[in-house]
C-alpha cells in the first residue's frame, strides 16, 4: 500500500497543483491557515515563537494525527492527492515531515520550492547545517523544506553511576571512556559488574549504526545490507547474552522505567528532543542526575521539517513563518535556551554552547558543544525512501534472534520476507 501511495504521490498532476500555488501568490493571501502535524511539538514552536506575528484576521488550524500505524502519513496522503479539488480555506498550507518518510514527500510536487515559489534565498539559508537541507533536496537539486531543529545526537547517562563505576561523572572525561566502541563495551562490562545495564534494550544503539552506514539500503532493486547493520547484531545479541542490556523494547514501559531515579540503566542515547521529550522530569524522575556526551560516534536521529504545500494561498505567510522559525538567528538563540532544543543555525549553536546556559536536567551542563561538532559533519548521502521500512523490518525480525526464539539465518529469512511483502519490487 505505501509502494501505491508513494506512485500516486510521485506522478501526481504538478500542473495542477503548481498553476494554484501561483494563483495563491498572485491573488490576496487566504484568511484560514491550515497545518498538519503529528504531535504538538511544532505547534508549541508555533505558539512561542510566532503566533505573535500573525495578521489579526488568519485563523490556524493544527490538524493532529497520531504516527501509530502510519496513520498521519495516509492521512496526509488522502488531503494531498485532493488539494486540487479542495476548497480555498481547506486546502493544506504547511504539513511537517520526519527524516525517515521525508524523500516519500521530497521528489513530488505536492512540496513547493523554498527558494523558487517561497522566496527564500541562499542567504537567508546560510548558517544551516547542511545536512538539515540534503534530507530536503529532490533529485533535481530543489530544496522541499526547512526545520527549525538540527538533531545530533549522542549518549546520556547517569551521573551517579558513572561516578560510582568510572570514578568520575564529569561530561569529557567520560566521553574519552566512550569514545570507540571498544572503550563502550568495555565500560558495559563494569556497569554490569556493579549491577547495572548499560542500555536499556534490544534497539538502544541502532540509530547510531544506522545513520552511520556508507550505503543505501537499496541498491538498483537489490536489498544491500550495511557492515554497520550487522556490527549492531552482532554487538546486540552479545549485549543480551552477557546481560549488558534489560532485553526491552523501545519506548515500552519497562524502557522508560530504567530512566526513573530507582532505574537500573546506565544510559540512553538521544539527540536534545529526546531528553526533553522523551526522559521523564516529574516526581520520581532522576532529575539532575544525568549528563551528556558524544559517545563512540557522532549521529542523527530525527527532525522535523516545515513543508509549504502546492495549491496554498498562504505563501507569503509559510514564507515569513519558514524565515522567523528556521533562519533568524535571535530565535534559534531563545528556543535553544528556552526549549532545549539544538536548533538549525550554527553561530546561534556557537553562541549558546560559549555562554552561560545551563540544562538542570543534566545537572547544570551546557551540553550543546557536545553536539557542534557532530551535526556539521552528519552525512545523509545514504538515506533512500526505504529507510523507515527497512529500518523498522530488521529491529522487529532480529529482536526474536536477540531474545533465542530463532537463530540468526531464521531471523534473516523473516526479515527478507516481510521486507519483500512492504516493497515486492526489491529483490535479495
Amino acid at each position: 500500500m505505501k509502494k501505491v501511495v508513494a506512485a500516486a504521490l510521485a506522478v501526481a498532476s504538478l500542473v495542477t497543483l503548481m498553476s494554484c500555488s501561483k494563483a495563491g501568490k498572485a491573488k490576496e493571501e487566504g484568511k484560514v491557515l491550515n497545518i498538519y502535524v503529528w504531535n504538538d511539538e511544532f505547534k508549541s514552536r508555533f505558539e512561542d515563537y510566532y503566533a505573535s506575528k500573525l495578521p489579526a484576521d488568519v485563523t490556524v488550524n493544527f490538524i493532529q494525527t497520531a504516527n501509530q500505524d502510519n496513520a498521519y502519513q495516509n492521512k496526509l496522503d488522502e488531503v494531498l492527492m485532493n488539494q486540487s479539488k479542495a476548497k480555498a480555506d481547506d486546502k493544506v498550507d504547511i504539513f511537517l515531515v520526519e527524516a525517515d518518510y521525508a524523500l516519500k514527500y521530497v521528489d513530488t510536487p505536492y512540496t513547493l520550492d523554498v527558494k523558487k515559489d517561497i522566496g527564500l534565498t541562499d542567504a537567508d539559508l546560510a548558517n544551516q547545517f547542511k545536512y538539515t537541507k540534503d534530507i530536503m533536496t529532490d533529485s533535481k537539486g530543489i530544496l522541499k523544506g526547512v526545520t527549525w531543529q538540527a538533531c545530533p545526537a549522542g549518549f546520556a547517562y547517569r551521573r551517579s553511576y558513572a561516578k560510582q563505576v568510572l570514578g568520575t561523572d564529569d561530561p569529557a572525561e567520560v566521553q574519552k571512556l566512550l569514545s570507540d566502541w571498544n572503550k563502550f563495551d568495555d565500560v558495559a562490562a563494569k556497569m554490569k559488574a556493579a549491577g547495572y545495564f548499560m542500555v536499556s534494550g534490544y534497539d538502544d544503539a541502532f540509530r547510531v549504526f544506522s545513520d552511520n552506514v556508507t550505503t543505501k539500503w537499496v541498491n538498483g532493486n537489490k536489498i544491500t545490507i550495511d557492515p554497520m547493520i550487522k556490527r549492531w547484531i552482532e554487538q546486540t545479541k552479545e549485549y543480551t547474552d552477557k546481560g549488558y542490556n534489560n532485553k526491552t523494547s523501545l519506548w515500552d514501559a519497562e524502557w522508560s522505567k530504567g530512566m526513573m531515579k530507582d532505574g537500573n540503566v546506565f544510559g540512553y542515547f538521544g539527540p536534545a528532543w529526546f531528553i526533553d521529550f522523551c526522559m521523564p522530569h516529574d516526581e520520581g524522575s532522576a532529575f539532575g542526575d544525568w549528563a551528556f556526551c558524544k559517545g563512540p560516534q557522532g549521529y542523527s536521529w530525527g527532525g522535523t521539517w516545515i513543508c509549504g504545500a502546492a495549491g496554498s494561498d498562504n505563501v507569503s505567510l509559510i514564507k515569513d513563518i519558514m524565515l522567523t522559525l528556521t533562519c533568524n538567528k535571535d530565535t534559534m538563540v531563545r528556543i535553544a535556551k528556552e526549549a532545549g532544543d539544538f536548533t538549525n543555525n550554527e553561530p546561534a549553536m556557537k553562541e549558546v554552547a560559549a555562554s552561560d546556559y545551563k540544562n538542570d536536567f543534566l545537572g547544570g551542563q551546557n551540553h550543546m558543544a557536545f553536539f557542534i561538532d557532530s551535526a556539521a559533519s552528519i552525512d545523509k548521502s545514504f538515506i533512500s525512501a526505504y529507510d523507515q521500512g527497512m529500518n523498522e523490518k530488521i529491529q522487529g525480525a532480529m529482536k526474536d534472534y536477540f531474545n533465542g526464539q530463532v537463530t540468526e539465518e531464521e531471523a534473516w529469512d523473516n526479515f527478507y520476507t516481510s521486507v519483500l511483502e512492504l516493497y515486492p519490487n526489491l529483490s535479495k
